[in-house]
């Protein structure tokens, strides 16, 4: 098969080293990957949001499948417009992506069909928005606020106290920091508990569950600080045994594919399940419509069956018919981030010892270019170093030993990925 994928981060790497490894793979374009996926395929200088210059690309090069990575251009309607010239795309239409555009959209449906999630309230005016913070937040803030259009993985606050809730209300609406993403926005109640991460595979009506990841947001240790795109990510999630996962199956993931098909939205793709464990039981915290970046770089390297395969299958509407596998393993990443990061940062920096690998790891690009022959950075989350082993344990002592071996100017990142695993309060 002729495989296109779009996107140029982390995950689209990791889609595209899977992918590589896939017997039915005989051409793999990516449009517009990074330095990482040139070695899997072939880069493509197409702009994603160019839906007519990517039907005329997968007429010319015969794709017989599209992986769309990123929720940008799902929620642009890119599936929609290569379905409708007859190409066969693995990721949701635009309608279906509503799950993870908007959040009140999302919260809404939740509501509507009965899947557990935060209580919430929803607002486009500023003022109304502040005068409901007043009236709900006593003494330590008990709310999070959510821009509710897409905001690349930023668009939460979880405010101390009723000031800071009051000044981050005030950036997200009036300041426009999300941009449009904030024009509306969702205060809901704040949940507490250990997180966890539950993607799935649905063709529409099947629903088959990945391994769970647990992800983590914060950009220092101890979980301090803004809120970024993630920093490093494991799994399994010793928290969440089998019988978890067929339980949050049953109570979220397969109600929501029903759900979506029942109001003319079926599902292709990737569902993405963020959950809470609270005392009252798992919480939705949100949806999205595709891999998590980096929750895939752990997920896909324990995936023992053929992407390629379960991909497919769920573009035809038969997964039914797949055999989904997983390795009884584990794996875990760290994420280097050029220094300044989730803030402003600088780029063009050369990046050294990505040759130096060991077996029990790889390193993902997310951040990356090709300039004169060496790698450089061009962007905030760089490099996703991916250990894997018997154990957590095992696979975090691979990544940060990889890590160890990678440099370049102003590198930042957590020494205490997998912390939970230890902790009483996973």
């Amino acid at each position: 098969m002729n495989i296109l994928i779009i996107g140029g981060g982390g995950r689209e790497h990791a889609i595209a080293w899977k992918a590589a490894q896939s017997p039915s793979c005989t051409k793999l374009y990516v449009v517009p990957g990074n330095a990482g996926t040139a070695a899997h395929g072939e880069n493509v200088s197409l702009d994603p949001a160019d839906h007519a210059g990517l039907i005329r690309f997968c007429a010319e090069k015969r794709i017989d499948l599209v992986v769309v990575g990123p929720e940008g251009p799902l929620a642009d309607g890119l599936a929609d417009d290569l379905q409708a010239a007859g190409f066969k795309v693995f990721g949701p239409s635009r309608a279906a992506a509503q799950i993870e555009a908007s959040k009140t959209f999302s919260k809404d449906f939740m509501a509507r069909h009965g899947i557990p999630t935060a209580a919430y309230a929803k607002f486009t005016d500023h003022r109304a928005a502040l005068e409901y913070l007043r009236s709900v937040v006593r003494g330590p803030s008990s709310i999070v606020i959510k821009a509710s259009g897409l905001a690349a993985g930023k668009g939460v606050l979880i405010p101390d106290d009723l000031a800071q809730a009051e000044e981050g209300l005030r950036q997200v609406m009036v300041g426009r920091a999300f941009g449009a993403a904030g024009d509306e926005v969702i205060i809901e109640e704040r949940l507490s508990g250990p997180e966890l991460t539950l993607l799935a595979f649905s063709d529409g009506t099947t629903v088959r569950p990945m391994v769970p990841s647990q992800d983590h947001k914060r950009i220092f240790d101890g979980d301090q600080g803004p809120n970024t795109g993630g920093m490093g990510a494991y799994a399994p999630v010793p928290v969440c045994p089998p019988e978890m996962v067929a339980d949050l199956v049953r109570t979220a993931l397969q109600p929501a594919i029903d759900g979506l098909r029942a109001e003319g939205r079926p599902f292709a793709g990737v569902l993405y399940g963020g959950f809470m464990l609270t005392a009252e039981g798992p919480r939705v915290i949100e949806f999205n419509c595709r891999f998590g970046d980096p929750e895939a770089q752990v997920v896909l390297p324990l995936l023992d069956s053929d992407l390629l395969e379960i991909a497919l299958a769920c573009a035809e509407g038969r997964l039914d018919q797949v055999e989904v596998r997983w390795k009884d393993a584990a794996a875990a990443c760290v994420v280097l981030a050029s220094g300044g990061y989730p803030g402003k940062y600088p780029t063009g920096h050369p990046i050294s010892g990505l040759e130096a690998g060991r077996p029990d790891s790889f390193v993902f690009h997310s951040g990356t270019k090709l300039a004169d022959g060496k790698v450089v950075t061009a962007g905030g989350r760089v490099l996703c170093v991916t250990g894997w082993g018997a154990d957590v344990g095992t696979a975090l002592a691979a990544a940060y030993g990889r890590v160890e071996s990678i440099q370049f100017e102003g590198r930042h990142y957590r020494r205490d990925i997998g912390w939970r695993v230890s902790s009483t309060d996973s």
